[in-house]
């Protein structure tokens, strides 16, 4: 991978980071966008917090497993070390993008 490729890499992955964090103030603020937290319609409690649960399990789990060092040797021995850090961030923000 050249060092073009890498740079788009990194300023998609950083772009997808940055609209899902713009995404969670407006969220949480009740702005701008189209669902936010109060929006939702209501479903049981247990249903709730099933999916609560599994989504915000999904994002730590993600987060703690690609901290360890011995994944990082995992993940650069299949993709390039400059963009490991890229792909953390990439991931980062699918995840909460699916979260919202």
């Amino acid at each position: 991978m050249g060092p073009i490729l890498i740079l788009i890499y990194g300023v998609i992955a950083y772009i997808v980071a940055m609209t899902s964090i713009a995404y969670a103030i407006g969220f949480i603020g009740n702005l701008w966008v189209p669902k936010s937290i109060d929006s939702g319609q209501i479903k049981n409690l247990g249903e709730a917090l099933g999916v609560n649960v599994l989504l915000l399990g999904l994002f730590a789990l993600q987060h703690s497993v690609m901290a360890r060092r011995g994944f990082k040797k995992v993940l650069t021995s299949v993709i390039p070390e400059p963009v490991e850090r890229s792909t953390f961030v990439l991931l980062s923000g699918l995840i909460l993008w699916l979260i919202f």
